[in-house]
């Protein structure tokens, strides 16, 4: 049969870590079959496995009866498996069919020169045969996040895949390019392809998902069909308990206005006046593009506003780049943590230090002994989960990854903090500490505005919400005054 899979007793091993314990996978053909689990509980790794990255200790994988063994991601790909990873794989320079056929160009035979209209041809046939609206001379930077990930599923299945991995697939996707995904995936279940979908977002799974198999701590702890596994179930074996109080509860006491942006104009953004007050939560919400990147971009100093004031404690400060911000006690925890926040390939500790090594007297000479006693303190502080200080960002789950840029902040004992989609790509344990986190710094005083794509997030943490739209700002709405269908009503109508 077309695009069985199975994996028998895998095991893959890390040095002294154990990342997979006798994992037994299986995904039936013509399904979405969705893996599940929290940060570091193996998903990941699996899939790396099936798709030829890593190679297992033992175990097996039997694609439609047969054994097979994948030394390298080519072979993956040729026995017609493809992963599509969350970080998208694209040239951004180049266009939708440069990319798709990027190291396997079309060629004339005389002379031997690369055959565009073939390529372009080709691209269009397939776009037609899937239902995808995209032009195949379209640069890859003048797409949509959801554009761009047709384009990788278009790479995948002009290569023939037969099994596609799809690892956190909406992450960077608005509803409406999420809900245009949902019917790619549809469309391809109808026709026999075998999809393995890994989302911590249990709504989307549940909508989607034929079957569900749980991970936790490199083991399967559950498995079944979706009719079998409910929502409550699948989280509690995700993190092994009843997770209940999703969002933690916390007393509301605002203080004085703390921060006040009056009438910033600049990239993408026009007229936008807002204040948050110590020991406040201010979401932001809005659909993509509207404007709430762009907004805190330039409160950070990234972007310089062409107009507006931006007002700090009861005094203006003038902002004209990033190092002043956080001279100025403003933090911005960016929405892509690996491209924009971390440098991945660097130890923890520099990563948390990077940007305070002023404050802490590390102006012309390096004081180690002091830069790790800080790191210590301030990773115990927001509990990240490391090795050691010196450990390599990127050995760290999303979630820990996302707690030691909060520690940053802490440490340039910012006072107000900007959260750029704070829990992206992290999963429901960590989210929840990741809330926790924030409930303890507005209870130290500061203020916070984030930014957030899901609005059962914004109104179970914060205590405002900023509507944006068309880079203005049309709403400021009580939580407890006002509804998700308000909100999306605003962000999505023109009245």
């Amino acid at each position: 049969m077309v695009g069985e899979l199975k994996m028998r007793q895998i095991v893959k091993t890390f040095g002294p870590v154990t990342a997979l314990r006798n994992v037994t996978f299986c995904a039936r053909p013509g399904t979405v079959h969705a893996l599940c689990g929290e940060n570091g509980a193996g998903k990941s790794t699996l899939m790396k496995v099936l798709a030829g990255v890593y190679q297992p200790d033992a175990g097996e994988i039997v694609i439609d009866g047969q054994k097979r063994v994948f030394a390298s991601p080519k072979q993956a790909l040729e026995a017609g498996i493809s992963m599509l990873y969350q970080e998208l794989d694209l040239a951004e320079h180049l266009t939708v069919y440069e990319n798709i056929f990027l190291g396997r160009e079309l060629r004339y035979k005389i002379p031997l020169m690369i055959d565009r209209a073939g390529m372009i041809s080709q691209t269009r046939q397939a776009c037609r045969k899937y239902g995808f609206e995209i032009d195949p001379e379209a640069t890859i930077q003048s797409l949509t996040p959801g554009q761009c990930q047709i384009v990788e599923l278009l790479k995948a299945l002009m290569k023939n895949a037969r099994i596609i991995v799809m690892d956190e697939p909406t992450s960077s996707l608005s509803e409406g390019e999420a809900e245009q995904l949902f019917c790619v995936v549809n469309q391809l279940r109808k026709l026999r392809l075998t999809i393995i979908y890994i989302s911590h977002r249990m709504e989307e799974v549940k909508k989607l998902a034929d079957d569900i198999s749980v991970l936790r701590d490199g083991e399967v702890a559950a498995g079944g069909t979706s009719a079998e596994m409910d929502i409550p179930t699948v989280l509690r074996h995700m993190v092994g308990r009843e997770l209940k109080d999703y969002y933690p509860a916390r007393q509301s006491n605002p203080g004085p206005v703390l921060f006040e942006a009056r009438h910033l104009t600049g990239r993408g953004i026009r007229d936008v006046s807002f204040s948050v007050r110590e020991g406040e939560i201010v979401g932001m919400a809005g659909l993509v593009g509207a404007g709430r990147t762009e907004t805190a971009r330039a409160i950070f100093g990234i972007d310089r506003p062409q107009t507006g004031q931006i007002w700090l404690g009861g005094k203006r400060v003038r902002i004209r780049h990033p190092a002043k911000a956080i001279r100025k006690g403003i933090a911005y925890l960016t929405e892509d943590r690996k491209r924009t926040g971390l440098c991945t390939i660097l130890p923890c500790s520099w990563n948390m230090t990077l940007p305070n090594y002023p404050r802490i007297g590390m102006r012309l000479l390096l004081k180690l002994r002091k830069e790790r006693t800080l790191c210590e303190a301030y990773g115990s502080k927001v509990s990240v989960k490391w090795t050691s200080p010196d450990t390599a960002a990127d050995c760290l789950s999303g979630g820990n990854q996302q707690k030691l840029l909060i520690g940053r902040w802490l440490m340039a004992q910012s006072r107000f903090l900007i959260f750029d989609e704070p829990t992206r790509g992290i999963d429901v344990g960590a989210k929840k500490e990741v809330y926790q986190l924030l409930n303890e710094l507005v209870g130290e005083g500061k203020g916070i505005l984030m930014i957030s794509s899901e609005l059962p997030e914004l109104f179970g943490v914060c205590d405002r919400i900023l509507v944006m739209r068309r880079g203005r700002l049309v709403g400021d709405l009580a939580t407890r005054e006002t509804s998700p269908e308000q909100v999306m009503h605003l962000a999505a109508v023109e009245e």
